[in-house]
């Protein structure tokens, strides 16, 4: 086996040219047939029904082969000022293993984030390439989006509650984001007409003690300096009193 890590439960792991593969037990003939010789990412790239997501790459929106799942599959890359330099290639076993785990965690611990449906895992030299399978959830919106056009103040409060919710959620479960940005909060409408926001790109989560308010202050200070600095971009609407009411919200009080 590539990465020597046993599959959790509900999940099913098994081989195929080049790759290892982890994927949630219902749907692992689908998945199986995704990667097929190639790769989670090159059967994306290459449907005809894709949709692109741009983020630190570009991820696709697809069907699996069962025509019934909908997933985003992203091909992982480092950020940063060494991401020239690593672009793709992780040391084994990736953080693939790592996301799966850690997504299982916070939805254990009732925070909303998407499902992982499937990671693939590639040797390549002494490195590896890794792509993951995320359920997509659809109607959803990033905050950034949200953020960056004015909204009447019902629905921009109806928002900042739904994130300081997930704000709160994440210090109960003591997990720090150390890459919570504005682009990495997803807000749904739910058929109600309430909202809810799911936290994205987890891999980079680390956990300390559940409910520890320093962890909650420095994901608060993380999102709230990712505002700022979209604001003096010019690219997002919201007030400097929208983002105190959000700390408010949350339980920090600017």
């Amino acid at each position: 086996m590539i990465a020597g890590a046993a599959a959790p439960d509900g999940y099913t792991r098994f081989q195929l040219p080049g790759a290892d593969v982890v994927a949630l037990g219902d749907v692992a003939d689908a998945v199986r047939h995704a990667v097929g010789d190639g790769s989670l990412y090159g059967y994306a790239a290459a449907h005809p029904a894709r949709r692109e997501l741009r983020g630190r790459g570009i991820a696709y929106a697809v069907p699996l082969p069962d025509g019934v799942t909908r997933v985003v599959i992203r091909h992982s890359r480092h950020g940063g000022l060494l991401a020239p330099l690593t672009g793709d290639r992780f040391v084994a076993p990736t953080r693939a293993p790592r996301e799966l785990r850690t997504a299982l965690r916070l939805a254990g611990a009732g925070v909303e984030t998407p499902q992982v449906i499937a990671y693939a895992i590639y040797p390549t030299g002494l490195f590896r390439r890794s792509d993951v399978a995320t359920r997509e959830v659809t109607g959803g919106t990033d905050l950034a989006a949200l953020l960056a056009v004015p909204h009447a103040p019902g629905d921009m409060r109806a928002i900042l509650d739904a994130t300081a919710a997930l704000l709160r959620a994440l210090e109960k479960a003591g997990a720090r984001h150390p890459d919570l940005n504005l682009a990495n909060v997803l807000i749904v409408e739910r058929p109600d007409g309430t909202r809810q926001a799911l936290v994205l790109d987890v891999d980079r989560v680390v956990f300390g003690r559940a409910g520890d308010r320093s962890i909650g202050e420095a994901n608060v200070r993380r999102l709230v300096r990712s505002a700022h600095k979209r604001r003096a971009a010019g690219v997002m609407a919201a007030s400097d009193e929208d983002l105190t009411t959000l700390a408010r919200v949350a339980g920090y009080p600017a």
